[in-house]
């Protein structure tokens, strides 16, 4: 638990050294997260082609870009007029603050398991993937909890992995490699496609935890590689938030209009993501204290039962 609470700490310091902010010559900013970056950039040509408003867009880890967000405020610097995140929590935490309008969900992701081409001659099925993500000798990777929300809903699975088999989270967690959204994460060189590159060409994961619309985009390169849906026991819902930042320019609403209109959510669909839930979703923030309550308890749990077995043994 010690690198997912560390993580704060990481990202908090990389905001020291961000780069410069860019001049924006666009009539709109839109920031968004990493895993949206070719489905949005498609839905922001369009809409510059139907409107004649050109877009100007920044992706990246949605917990990054969330505090690039503030900081830019804080300067007075240029910064997004709609910002299109990975969870519902990042974009909350704007709108507590009085920096945007209340999120809304407009799409969904899935979570899977993206096996090497190593195992390109096993079947391995969905009952199967936490055996293998158990496994000792199998290399797991993931992204990073807090700057990024895909490292988030990994750490969920991995609750629910404990669940379902005690001492799961504490494997898991220790064995896990934090490979992408971090701000130290290791850097991927450009043009290349990162699942790919981890998995295959520098093989520093065997399996990893991603959302299913980067897994369809890198088996398109790499074929070899086996997309493997999760249990339902280990499965979590991915919703995705937009806000539009207060004070944005007036015509921000209507690339928010346009990423949820029939069009929009087509080109989402295009690309693997879903229709948004008619529900409600709990924001990440809120998870993040559930998750640390359950963690509190099953520490306390294993306390209690060490302590019991100390007495029994003494009383033998």
């Amino acid at each position: 638990m010690k690198e997912y609470f560390l993580v704060s700490s990481l990202v908090a310091c990389a905001f020291g050294t961000l780069i410069p902010n860019q001049a924006f010559a666009a009539d709109l900013n839109l920031y968004g997260a990493g895993s949206l970056r070719d489905a949005l950039t498609e839905v922001s040509q369009d809409f510059t082609q139907e409107t004649g408003y050109t877009v100007n867009t920044v992706f990246g880890p949605s917990g990054i870009r969330e505090q690039a967000i503030e900081t830019e405020l804080q300067l007075g610097q240029p910064t997004a007029d709609v910002f299109a995140s990975a969870d519902i929590g990042n974009p909350q935490k704007l709108y507590i603050k009085g920096l945007s309008s209340q999120p809304i969900e407009f799409t969904r992701n899935q979570i899977v398991a993206v096996f090497s081409s190593k195992y390109s001659q096993v079947q391995i099925t969905p009952n199967q993937v936490l055996d293998y993500l158990l496994n000792p000798n199998i290399k797991v990777g993931t992204s990073t909890p807090i700057a990024d929300p895909l490292g988030d809903y990994t750490q969920q699975i991995f609750t629910q992995a404990d669940s379902k088999r005690p001492g799961s989270f504490d494997t898991l967690n220790s064995k896990a490699l934090q490979l992408t959204g971090g701000a130290n994460s290791p850097t991927v060189p450009s043009g290349l496609n990162s699942l790919v590159y981890f998995l295959d060409t520098t093989q520093q994961a065997d399996v990893f935890l991603s959302y299913y619309t980067g897994a369809i985009a890198s088996q398109k390169i790499d074929p070899s590689l086996q997309i493997v849906r999760l249990p339902d026991y280990l499965s979590v819902a991915a919703p995705f938030g937009l806000t539009v930042l207060k004070n944005a320019d007036p015509n921000a609403q209507k690339l928010a209009d346009y990423i949820l209109s029939p069009k929009g959510q087509q080109i989402l669909h295009n690309y693997g993501f879903s229709s948004p839930s008619q529900s409600v979703p709990e924001p990440n923030y809120v998870y993040g204290l559930l998750l640390s309550t359950a963690i509190g308890l099953v520490l306390k749990k294993k306390s209690t039962e060490q302590k019991r077995n100390v007495q029994a043994s003494n009383l033998r």
